[in-house]
């Protein structure tokens, strides 16, 4: 039996802000873009991981809940508290400079980890977390 990650969600509040983030920072293709009940998902992904996708989705993306609860998780979402990303990448110091010269958010410039990585963190535009980190060689 083979289990795989297939999807993650990420919730985000302006998806065209998102794309350009995701698309043009990261270098993701985009491989879907649906609307449904006035809402939308754009899935993307890395092409050198064709078999994982990552869905841009609002950030409560259920078409009967409240607008209470949708009230409170874009609160949630503005404070930068659901989901976070960790990335993988070769060169987390290349990849550091070009997030950052891009103009997102920088949460922590790289530096090595006591658990064996070496790591760099952002914002995305919504807020979410995205580390980027690199397997240090012995």
């Amino acid at each position: 039996m083979s289990i795989q990650l297939a999807q993650c969600f990420i919730a985000v509040d302006d998806h065209d802000r998102a794309l350009a983030f995701y698309r043009d920072v990261l270098g993701f293709e985009v491989r879907n873009d649906v609307g449904f009940e006035g809402m939308r998902w754009v899935t993307v992904g890395s092409p050198e991981q064709p078999g994982v996708e990552i869905v841009l989705e609002p950030p409560l993306a259920d078409p009967h809940a409240s607008a209470e609860d949708r009230r409170a998780a874009a609160e949630l979402l503005a404070k930068g508290l659901l989901r976070g990303v960790i990335f993988r990448t070769d060169d987390c110091d290349a990849t550091f400079e070009r997030i950052r010269a891009a103009g997102a958010e920088v949460l922590q410039e790289p530096m090595d980890q006591p658990y064996g990585v070496r790591d760099c963190a952002f914002r995305d535009p919504a807020g979410n977390m995205l580390r980027f980190n690199q397997a240090r060689t012995a």
